[in-house]
């Protein structure tokens, strides 16, 4: 699969998330949209990226450093849930569970991006 074409099934299922997350703690915070938020920026940028030879990389390079982002916002909720499994519940399990989804979505994303990247120049270099 292509990055482009990853990062528009990455936006759909972050917005999935946010969606959802926002449902589960029965409208309580918009900040539990924020994955829906970043989703529909990857999906965006995906797109932008199939349709635009000339700006695929471009594109791609915002939708690695949107994963970065995500992946520092959401890192704390990885953390929350591994205390969790060691016995220290997070104030709000919910979002944590959330921001860990996140987190493990961005990890995927960015090392995907990289390993395209880093395959494209020694395509690039042959």
């Amino acid at each position: 699969m292509s990055i482009p074409k990853m990062s528009i099934n990455i936006g759909i299922l972050l917005t999935i998330l946010g969606i959802l997350s926002y449902i589960l703690t029965d409208f309580a915070s918009v900040t539990a949209l924020i994955p829906a938020f970043f989703g529909i920026v990857f999906a965006g940028l995906g797109f932008w990226g199939t349709r635009s030879e000339s700006m695929r990389k471009h594109t791609m390079h915002a939708a690695l450093l949107l994963a970065l982002l995500g992946l520092g916002g959401s890192f704390s909720g990885l953390i929350s849930v591994f205390g969790a499994l060691a016995g220290t519940m997070p104030e709000r399990m919910s979002a944590a569970v959330s921001q860990s989804i996140m987190a493990v979505i961005c990890i995927i994303f960015l090392i995907a991006g990289i390993k395209s990247f880093v395959d494209a120049r020694k395509k690039q270099a042959e």
